[in-house]
């Protein structure tokens, strides 16, 4: 457990907020310093399509990576790990031939109706009883002593997730990255929203390279020209007639995003294994599992749902890494921001250790340091590294579980001239009011992208347009010069301010509409520099509600035009150190395209409006309707610069001091 001082400063504007935060240039070696990658034991002989039969005699094409000397494979029994993939095998090559090296069996597997493996491809659905079986089936193997180990991240995650739901015997361990726990709020959706830029560019992708396409491969290449040259277009093109979407050629795979376009409810669809994991968290067997993820990933809800979720009940060894990444982890700059070698992990080595003590027995101190290992963004110097970024730093902490008990929810409340307070609001105010024109959506700049960044940056960037380089950007000006994105922001920090763990955005609002969105983005606001003459508005936080899900996602309804709702909007998690001198700033809207489809406001079918009409929106902010963002600022913390592991008391130096 980290040990805690604390120190009371001010704000510009007078608010009181305790933290502490000793900085450090240390190493970003994950635990401690007996543990290296060591020199690969073995060589490896690779047995390529093996056809494993499934339960109903579908068989799935496996490369088998063995340990081997001498051309031969090594004799004996070996723990196994298993990898299953839609991507193809080769993608994973490089790691089964590390972990075989290194004394495992490694087995990748294309999943069901994917590359050599036989079947129908529906996506996620066949994932869970196809993979208990191949669990089950290395376990029996002569070569196998019977413990069975998954990695994987992504898809691979959910297939993971998917064959732990369904508790197969052998299965001693899970590495799982970037993971969904519920593929609608995390993955195909969020708040009721259909995340259109993802769905359509991923479908397009896996349909370029599907069975179908492989036997014509000119289908193919139109598919994979649709979702890169024409991509703006589909888009644009959105709500689809089902036969005259990019997909009609490919049926198979036209039926499962037409299924997707269809189930705007979190009905049965949704929550059956391969889709939801978080219904099932009682299925899962009691093993150690290690969960990766990253602030700016567009699984970031299931990396910490499925940590928190299997922490709370399992007792073999549950643990969480969130970096400052995107959906590609580990490295030191996403988007257009830097972090520093903080940021930088070796993942191949830590799968390694982490097998290496939950197969093997390696007493490498792997589960011995807190469960979760978090990185707090902040306290670059604010001007542009040698490559072009905005030098924004970070530094690793631990904590004892998600949310992190050392974090304390703050209000900061919205006040009618834009201030964004810890006072809340003592009088009647008139709204503020704005108008969303679905013809005019706010353009999506930043975010959890991952398919389509293309078309769009990903990840942390500054809340500014650029004409001809961002989709749906017609000047340079900031987001914020729009009339429909209304921002909060507080003064001038006068003393750094520690932000980690869940966020959450509390509104109150009305409409004209029958039905509308909105939406809520947190923001860093660095200061004018040399560098940045105007700023640097970066992104940390953002995501939407559909209003007609306002009370719960299973049921629509509809609004009466005029009333007052309260909603919620949950941006999930953050870390992050806001400096003295930047400002803390919430944007609420009622658009992000593409990232998500723009809702019609006409109360319509989801994915099958007619029209679409503007909406006049409305936010209150006053005594009785205060609407805020809940912040979970660390007001005590020692960072420290050895492996990480909090000092005695006494050692605790505060830079404040």
């Amino acid at each position: 457990m980290p040990v805690f001082t604390t120190r009371h400063r001010k704000f510009s504007a007078g608010i009181l907020v305790s933290v502490v935060l000793l900085m450090f240039q240390g190493t970003h070696a994950l635990y401690s310093e007996n543990i290296t990658k060591g020199e690969p034991q073995y060589e490896i002989i690779v047995a390529k399509n093996v056809m494993i039969s499934m339960r109903d005699g579908v068989r799935m094409a496996t490369d088998i990576y063995r340990p081997a000397r001498g051309g031969e494979a090594e004799p004996g029994r070996f723990p196994t790990l298993l990898s299953r993939t839609p991507y193809g095998k080769n993608g994973s090559e490089t790691a089964a031939r590390f972990l075989a090296k290194h004394g495992y069996i490694v087995l990748i597997q294309d999943v069901r109706g994917r590359f050599e493996s036989e079947g129908t491809f529906y996506i996620y659905v066949n994932e869970g009883q196809d993979g208990y079986d191949a669990v089950e089936w290395a376990a029996a193997q002569p070569w196998s002593n019977g413990d069975v180990g998954t990695f994987g991240g992504s898809y691979l995650a959910a297939t993971q997730m998917s064959l732990a739901v369904e508790a197969p015997p052998h299965l001693k361990g899970m590495f799982v990255r970037v993971s969904s726990s519920n593929y609608w709020e995390d993955g195909a959706g969020s708040g009721g929203a259909f995340a259109l830029l993802h769905n359509l560019t991923y479908a397009m992708n896996l349909a370029s390279d599907s069975k179908e396409a492989q036997e014509y491969p000119p289908l193919g290449e139109a598919l994979s020209e649709g979702a890169q040259r024409n991509l703006a277009q589909w888009i644009q093109a959105y709500p689809f007639y089902s036969n005259t979407s990019p997909l009609e050629l490919i049926p198979t795979y036209q039926r499962w995003f037409q299924d997707w376009v269809d189930h705007s409810d979190f009905d049965e669809y949704w929550k059956q294994n391969g889709y939801t994991f978080e219904l099932y968290y009682d299925r899962v067997p009691d093993i150690p599992t290690y969960f990766i993820g990253g602030w700016y990933d567009i699984f970031l809800r299931g990396t910490l749902n499925n940590f928190a979720g299997l922490a709370a009940k399992n007792k073999a060894g549950t643990k969480l890494m969130v970096g400052p990444w995107e959906h590609g982890v580990g490295s030191v700059q996403h988007g257009d921001v830097a972090f520093g070698s903080e940021a930088e992990v070796d993942l191949e080595t830590e799968r390694l250790h982490w097998f290496n003590h939950i197969l093997k027995g390696e007493e490498n101190g792997i589960l011995d340091s807190p469960p979760a290992r978090l990185f707090i963004m902040g306290g670059g110097n604010n001007g542009r590294t040698e490559n072009g970024k905005l030098d924004h730093g970070g530094v690793w902490v631990e904590a004892s579980a998600w949310p992190p008990p050392e974090s304390t929810g703050r209000e900061f409340y919205l006040h009618a001239d834009g201030r964004l307070t810890l006072e809340r609001p003592s009088d009647i105010t008139e709204p503020t009011t704005y108008t969303f024109d679905p013809a005019n959506p706010v353009p999506t700049i930043g975010g959890k992208v991952n398919s389509g960044a293309q078309l769009v940056p990903p990840a942390p960037f500054n809340q500014r347009c650029i004409a001809g380089k961002i989709f749906g950007c017609e000047d340079d000006l900031p987001l914020s010069a729009r009339r429909d994105v209304i921002v909060f922001q507080t003064p001038p920090l006068e003393e750094d301010v520690l932000v980690l763990g869940p966020v959450s955005v509390k509104l109150w609002i009305s409409s004209s509409a029958k039905d509308t969105d909105f939406t809520a983005k947190l923001i860093d606001v660095h200061p004018p520099s040399e560098d940045y003459p105007a700023g640097y508005d970066m992104l940390l936080a953002d995501r939407i509600i559909r209003a007609r899900y306002r009370n719960s996602l299973e049921t629509a309804e509809l609004m009466e035009p005029g009333k007052v709702y309260e909603i919620t909007i949950d941006l999930l998690g953050i870390g992050n150190q806001f400096k003295a001198g930047h400002r803390i700033r919430v944007d609420i809207s009622s658009s992000n395209f593409p990232f998500f489809d723009v809702n019609p406001n006409t109360g319509e079918r989801l994915g099958h409006h007619t029209h679409t009409v503007k909406a006049t929106n409305s936010i209150y902010h006053d005594s009785s309707r205060p609407s805020h963002i809940v912040l979970p600022i660390l007001e005590r913390t020692d960072i420290t610069s050895e492996g990480h592991v909090a000092k005695p008391i006494e050692e605790v130096v505060s830079l404040l001091q």
